[in-house]
């Protein structure tokens, strides 16, 4: 039997940044321990086709500046979206690895230096290749009165977690990033194995690398 989630607005604050002000709420839930974050620009309340983007929580690429994936240009270029069209919403979800935690995450990297992708690290560990969900997101999302929304992403998965949980995506918005040489490898395998929505050339095999250390 599911549990009915119930999200909680715990505190809510101003938050200037590099894009413009922002609203910043701090939601707590009923079915994890995490702290999520609902980033908010401009009025939203009973709205219809809100700008949207669902944000997964990843500390090695927008606090370290890892070089991996693409999630820091990703959350960067939603907030500077969003902030163009003078409202919006930014979901931060605070779901690491895809879901598995980052000392798991860590644990796949280490996995992926030895020639393994995304989806057969995350094997190899016992978890399956995405852990992350997204009711948690449709109902911050009821919360704030959101019906309907443009969806910022090129994940189909985050578009059937939503309309699962009420939801309508009315329309998807890519959010494609130019790979650079480390993550080629990383955006091919979400491509090819993971179902996302990706525009990428890779006939050349010079283009499509596993991981390689920089040189120092």
């Amino acid at each position: 039997m599911s549990i009915k989630i119930e999200v909680t607005r715990y505190s809510q604050a101003n938050l200037p940044t590099h894009y413009g002000t922002f609203l910043l709420s701090v939601y707590h839930t009923n079915v994890d321990d995490k702290e999520h974050l609902a980033i908010q620009m401009g009025e939203i309340g009973d709205t219809e086709e809100l700008l949207v983007r669902i944000h997964s929580e990843c500390l090695t690429s927008e606090v370290l500046g890892s070089l991996k994936c693409d999630c820091r240009e990703q959350l960067e270029a939603a907030l500077e979206y969003i902030a163009k069209e003078g409202r919006g919403l930014v979901i931060y979800l605070r779901q690491e690895g895809r879901g598995i935690g980052l000392g798991n995450k860590i644990r796949a990297y280490a996995l992926q230096e030895s020639g393994y992708d995304t989806v057969e690290a995350n094997h190899l560990l016992g978890f399956p290749d995405d852990l992350r969900r997204y009711d948690v997101a449709a109902a911050i999302l009821k919360d704030l009165g959101v019906n309907s929304v443009r969806l910022l992403t090129n994940n189909p998965r985050k578009i059937e977690g939503l309309e699962e949980n009420g939801i309508r995506v009315t329309a998807r918005i890519p959010l494609q990033i130019a790979p650079n040489p480390i993550n080629r490898f990383y955006l091919m395998t979400k491509a090819k194995k993971s179902g996302h929505l990706l525009k990428l050339d890779f006939s050349d095999p010079e283009k499509i690398l596993h991981y390689q250390k920089p040189a120092v």
